[in-house]
């Protein structure tokens, strides 16, 4: 669409950039603003794409006219399978199809710049040290992150199987309080320990210490504070957290 018609970058650095404002727009569209999307692919509307655009905003549109597009297009038609098949399913394929783009619309850049082989398997390899649309749209990035902590922490007694222990606010709303006694620091380590690599379920990115987290009590996912739109204030008043996804679950006939 236009928003790769104003900007054209040149380098690695600016593509993956790039790729990565993309993408962490095509991923808000599937998670924490699913509702909005899902509403938008109206199969009674002509065939629709899911653009991601650099400044991490998405859109639903048609294709572009002009043939051959400024950009490669992403997936044709995503809206008319919307209600033939399960929703975490469909979510699922216009995730892989999203990935496949974001690597072409790289790759067209790095084509149309001249990047010679070296600089084609830096760009691949920046991209391939992020998780892929379908892994974060799945769980899979979470599921995998998990299987690698429990490789690395085995012979450790520590269990992996409740990802919310200790007290429930220390966990759940991570960095809502600040630790006072020592046994409490001793556990906000821990709990860093545990979750140092755990993923955002709606951008992606990974788990920062200064940050504040909360974690969804239906699917168990966490989720950054502002990706979801919860402070560690309001955090404090809720007493069953579900992620924008959950909620739609249940809102939805």
């Amino acid at each position: 669409m236009d928003g790769g018609a104003q900007y054209n970058p040149r380098t690695v650095e600016e593509v993956f950039r790039d790729f990565k404002g993309r993408r962490a727009g095509m991923i808000k569209a599937l998670t924490a603003e699913v509702e909005e999307f899902y509403q938008q692919c109206d199969p009674e509307k002509e065939n629709l794409c899911l653009y991601g655009f650099p400044s991490e905003q998405w859109e639903v549109n048609l294709p572009a006219e002009e043939v051959p597009p400024e950009l490669p297009e992403p997936a044709l038609g995503i809206n008319f399978a919307r209600d033939g098949m399960q929703e975490k399913d469909w979510l699922s394929l216009v995730a892989v199809h999203s990935d496949a783009w974001l690597l072409s619309v790289a790759f067209y850049f790095g084509a149309r710049f001249g990047f010679d082989k070296a600089d084609r398997k830096r760009l691949f390899n920046m991209i391939n040290d992020l998780p892929t649309i379908f892994e974060v749209v799945t769980g899979t990035a979470k599921k995998q992150v998990k299987e690698k902590s429990s490789i690395t922490n085995n012979s450790s007694s520590k269990s992996k199987s409740n990802p919310k222990k200790g007290s429930e606010s220390q966990t759940k709303f991570t960095k809502a309080v600040q630790p006072k006694e020592e046994e409490e620091e001793g556990l906000e380590e821990e709990d860093e320990e545990e979750h140092g690599e755990t993923l955002c379920g709606a951008c992606g990115e990974n788990y920062a210490s200064d940050e504040f987290w909360i974690c969804c009590d239906i699917c168990e996912k966490w989720f950054h504070g502002k990706c979801v739109k919860i402070t560690p204030a309001r955090a404090e008043h809720i007493k069953q957290y579900k992620c924008p996804s959950c909620s739609n679950k249940r809102a939805r006939p």
